[in-house]
C-alpha cells in the first residue's frame, strides 16, 4: 500500500479536480490523505438562505467536505487552519488570517508536518498559476513545493510530486460542446486557457468514475449553482469534462510516456 497526498485550497476543489485518482488510488488499495488550506468561508452560496448561512459558512462547508470524503475514500483530511482568500483583487485577500497573506515558510511547515507522518509516496497539487489565478490555489502550489523540498532535505522525498493541469485543447473542446448542447448561456462558460498540451505527462481515464466524482461534487450543495454547467451537464459533455485527469509530473520517473496512473512506476 502507497499514500496519495493532495494538497487542495477549498472544500471542492478536491471532488472536481482529483475526484477520479482519488477513486481510484482507493480502489487500489492505496491511502489517501487531503490537504485543505481553508475551510471556503468567501465563498458564493448557493441553495440556501445567504443571511443565516454566512455566519457559519466555515462549518457547513466543513460538514459538507467531510460527506464528499466519505464518498472519495479519504483515510484522512486535515485543514491548514487558514481563513479564505477569496477570488484576486477583492477585500479578502487583505484579511491577515487568510491563506494568501500567510507567510511561506509558515505554510509550508504546516504541510511539511503532515508529509513528515503520512510519508507519502505521491503528492498532488495545483499548477503554479493555481489553475485560474486564484490566490489560494496559488498559495498552495507554493507551500506544497516548498514542504516537499523541506521534507527531502530530511531524506523523506516522495516518489513523485504531481501539478493538476487543464490542457488548453481540453477547455476549447468542452466550451465548444457546451455551445453545441445549448447547455448554458455563453456568458456561464468557464474562461480561462488551461496549460499548453505538450506540458501535460499524466492523463488518468476515470470515466467510469463520473458518477462517483459527480456525487462528491453534489455533497457540496453550498457551492452548487444551479446555474452552472456542471449542475445541467449530462451524457457526453459530463465524461469530457470529468472523465479524464490532468496532471504534470513535476518530480519521479515511471517509464511511461504518457503515464496513465499516478502510481505508475512505483512497483
Amino acid at each position: 500500500m502507497a499514500t496519495l497526498l493532495l494538497v487542495h485550497a477549498h472544500p471542492d476543489d478536491e471532488a472536481i479536480a482529483t475526484g477520479g485518482v482519488m477513486l481510484r488510488a482507493k480502489q487500489q488499495g492505496h491511502r489517501v490523505v487531503l490537504i485543505t488550506a481553508t475551510r471556503g468561508e468567501m465563498g458564493e452560496i448557493y441553495n440556501m438562505d445567504e443571511a443565516s448561512v454566512r455566519p457559519r459558512l466555515g462549518e457547513v462547508r466543513t460538514e459538507e467536505l467531510r460527506q464528499a470524503c466519505e464518498l472519495l475514500g479519504v483515510d484522512r483530511q486535515e485543514f491548514l487552519g487558514y481563513r479564505d482568500s477569496d477570488m484576486a483583487g477583492r477585500a479578502g485577500n487583505d484579511d491577515p488570517d487568510c491563506f494568501h497573506r500567510a507567510l511561506l515558510p509558515e505554510a509550508a511547515e504546516r504541510v511539511s508536518a503532515i508529509m513528515r507522518q503520512e510519508q507519502p509516496e505521491v503528492v498532488v497539487t495545483y499548477t503554479p498559476d493555481g489553475t485560474y489565478g486564484h490566490p489560494d490555489h496559488m498559495k498552495a502550489h507554493q507551500a506544497t513545493v516548498a514542504a516537499v523540498e523541506l521534507v527531502t532535505s530530511e531524506g523523506l522525498a516522495p516518489a513523485k510530486l504531481y501539478f493538476h493541469a487543464i490542457p488548453h485543447s481540453l477547455m476549447l473542446q468542452f466550451e465548444e460542446r457546451l455551445r453545441e448542447a445549448g447547455s448554458a448561456p455563453e456568458e456561464a462558460t468557464v474562461r480561462f486557457p488551461g496549460i499548453p498540451d505538450e506540458l501535460i505527462t499524466t492523463v488518468v481515464d476515470v470515466r467510469d468514475l463520473v458518477a462517483e466524482k459527480r456525487a462528491a461534487f453534489e455533497r457540496h450543495v453550498s457551492q452548487m449553482d444551479p446555474n452552472s454547467p456542471l449542475a445541467s451537464m449530462q451524457g457526453h459533455i459530463l465524461e469530457a469534462a470529468l472523465g479524464t485527469e490532468y496532471f504534470i509530473r513535476a518530480r519521479g520517473e515511471s517509464g511511461e510516456e504518457p503515464e496513465r496512473d499516478l502510481f505508475a512506476g512505483l512497483g
